[in-house]
């Protein structure tokens, strides 16, 4: 792309909006020029706020402008795939919001359009852009923990649900539940780091224990929220899944637990020569004096840990993307899988074209 600056729609100025919004304001090339959302109140304190200078409440209205490079998009996940694919075919770039769609059939169908537009279609994932992600990612490559062939990975929390009533947790709606919210980013972050997309198998177990009592409720989210609708998502959820090549992962993710911590978000991996954990980055190997546990400076991140800074300059041709399209859509294929297992009570088989790794 031959411009020095992008033109930026925001579409839905909720929590993910605001984040979507003052995370583009670090690029100096970037330019937000107008913010879509559907309650007027909401848009005018964003477009405020972060001094956007036109607020519609139709997005499409936005579709036909030649000034705008980019759609970034932060709405409810049902609107993900159908947003998009009007974005793309009105020939903007997108950065979409986790998860990618509500079925890996909208998933391919949105990677496939982004390659006929000839468009950058990156999803959010912003767990790979943290300083111990991307220092754990080298290590790897560095050969420090050997042959990975097994990993933890975990987004858990005591108390997180997003707004009870709200659109989070009504799967017309949402399409999942914890695991599509925070799940994801704990599988994405673990595959990244493992080179691997290309799962062939599917354990998984989903549970609502605490939402449909009304417990469990966090403080995320501008969303309005329904006191009578029916809490018909996942507050826990749990997958077993093993990759082409063997090595396998053991994923968890829930809004509500009795539980030790908080909120616990990392990942381990088991490597012939050593393990790593984080948080904190710790280095787990024999040495001279006998097994020892190291911490591992990563103050310093490899990239860019603003995943829009990132975005824009992906489009300006000044990086390559640390998140690429096929790698999305094979983690919606195993969310998808997750939930099968669940109703089928069975191991779900996914035996299609191999994904290239990072």
């Amino acid at each position: 792309m031959s411009s020095s600056s992008l033109n930026i729609a925001v579409i839905g100025a909720g929590a993910i909006g605001l984040n979507h919004l003052e995370n583009f304001q670090q690029h100096p090339d970037a330019r937000i020029v107008a913010l879509a959302e559907t309650s007027p109140e909401r848009g005018r304190e964003a477009a405020d706020k972060f001094g956007v200078p036109e607020l519609v409440t139709d997005y499409s209205t936005l579709l036909e402008r030649d000034d705008i490079d980019v759609f970034s998009i932060a709405l409810p996940n049902f609107l993900h795939a159908p947003v998009t694919l009007a974005a793309l075919r009105a020939g903007k770039h997108v950065m979409l919001d986790k998860p990618m769609a509500t079925n890996a059939a909208e998933a391919t169908e949105l990677a496939a359009e982004a390659e006929r537009q000839g468009k950058v279609l990156m999803v959010g994932q912003n767990n790979r852009f943290t300083p111990e992600v991307q220092t754990a990612k080298q290590l790897i490559a560095d050969g420090v923990l050997g042959e990975v062939y097994h990993a933890k990975t975990a987004w858990t929390r005591r108390a997180g649900i997003p707004k009870i009533g709200s659109w989070f947790t009504q799967r017309k709606f949402a399409g999942g539940g914890c695991c599509y919210d925070i799940g994801v980013h704990a599988l994405d972050r673990c595959l990244y780091l493992m080179g691997e997309f290309d799962a062939v198998s599917v354990t998984g177990q989903t549970y609502a224990k605490f939402g449909p009592r009304g417990l469990g409720q966090g403080n995320w989210g501008k969303s309005e929220a329904d006191p009578h609708a029916t809490f018909d998502v996942d507050d826990l959820a749990v997958a077993f899944i093993k990759l082409r090549s063997g090595r396998t992962v053991l994923l968890e993710a829930s809004w509500a637990a009795h539980q030790p911590d908080p909120d616990f978000n990392g990942t381990q991996l088991f490597g012939t020569e050593a393990g790593v954990q984080f948080p904190p980055l710790r280095l787990f190997r024999h040495g001279e004096h006998g097994y020892r546990t190291e911490l591992v400076d990563s103050t310093t991140p490899l990239a860019d840990p603003n995943r829009m800074v990132h975005f824009v300059d992906v489009v300006l041709g000044r990086a390559e993307p640390y998140v690429k399209v096929a790698e999305s859509v094979a983690v919606q294929r195993i969310l998808d899988a997750i939930y099968q297992s669940t109703a089928s009570g069975r191991e779900v088989r996914l035996d299609e074209t191999p994904v290239t790794p990072s």
